[in-house]
């Protein structure tokens, strides 16, 4: 397993579970100042800990529509300063990442946050998303990553990413993504299925696994039925729909879902 991976995650197959941030200043949707935003995180993140999931992902979900790469200061700041305080009241791993494709703002909300890792798409291959065409950043973001002084951020990579048409690249299967990633040092890597909530290909995992010595993580698509399925065949699981109200992301977390959720996890993993 990956050294930065069994770092971050001294537990094996952790539950990542996610808050998604409210929609930050200067987005259409915005209506809330950073301290409103910063006490809903805190509360979803609180509860995510007392029903003891192993990390915590932010995400800027609510900042539709997306612009791509470079989303402006007043957005990686504000996530910088919910990230931050997130990561002080909880004191488990914890991550982000910036919509749509911003992985350099990311790194430096992370950076400024004391994160752990990031979550970041268009790595390695272009591809089409709703944004438009994603052009790869490995590169660019790892050299970003070495000038700031960032080294010890994961960055974990999506292939082959829900909400992307990847026809450009459709002479190169998820295993051949998944090397090249790995190639470009990428620290980990997501599969998901084709949009938010909907479950990742179990072929795709297991080829991918078959292919790459990096740990493998399933970003979309898990609920308590099927998580002995998809625990069993990655190195860990990405939650975000299923702990909400009615398994949408933009809902509130039902605590309760999230313990039974983990108390079957603690029996799959023991």
């Amino acid at each position: 397993m990956h050294n930065k991976f069994q770092r971050i995650f001294p537990n094996a197959k952790p539950i990542i579970a996610m808050i998604h941030v409210q929609a930050l200043p200067g987005t259409p949707s915005s209506e809330y100042k950073i301290d409103k935003i910063v006490e809903k995180a805190l509360m979803e993140a609180r509860l995510y800990k007392r029903a003891g999931v192993d990390a915590i992902a932010m995400e800027n979900m609510h900042d539709t529509p997306y612009l791509k790469r470079d989303v402006g200061h007043e957005i990686s700041t504000a996530m910088a300063v919910v990230a931050y305080e997130v990561k002080k009241e909880i004191q488990i791993p914890c991550g982000l990442q910036i919509l749509a494709g911003a992985n350099k703002a990311a790194i430096a909300a992370a950076h400024s946050a004391g994160l752990d890792f990031i979550r970041a798409e268009g790595f390695v291959f272009a591809h089409v998303a709703d944004e438009g065409i994603m052009d790869s950043d490995a590169g660019d973001l790892l050299r970003y990553r070495k000038a700031i002084g960032a080294e010890k951020i994961a960055i974990f990579t999506d292939i082959k990413k829900k909400h992307s048409s990847h026809s450009i690249t459709s002479d190169t299967d998820i295993a051949e993504t998944a090397q090249a990633a790995e190639f470009f040092n990428s620290d980990g890597l997501i599969i998901t299925g084709q949009s938010t909530g909907k479950k990742a290909s179990t072929n795709e995992i297991e080829l991918t696994k078959s292919k790459v010595k990096l740990p493998v993580l399933i970003g979309s698509g898990i609920n308590i039925d099927n998580v002995a399925d998809f625990l069993t065949i990655s190195d860990g699981l990405i939650v975000g729909s299923y702990f909400k109200e009615n398994n949408h992301w933009g809902e509130e977390v039902n605590y309760e879902k999230v313990c039974q959720f983990m108390d079957k996890v603690r029996g799959i993993r023991t």
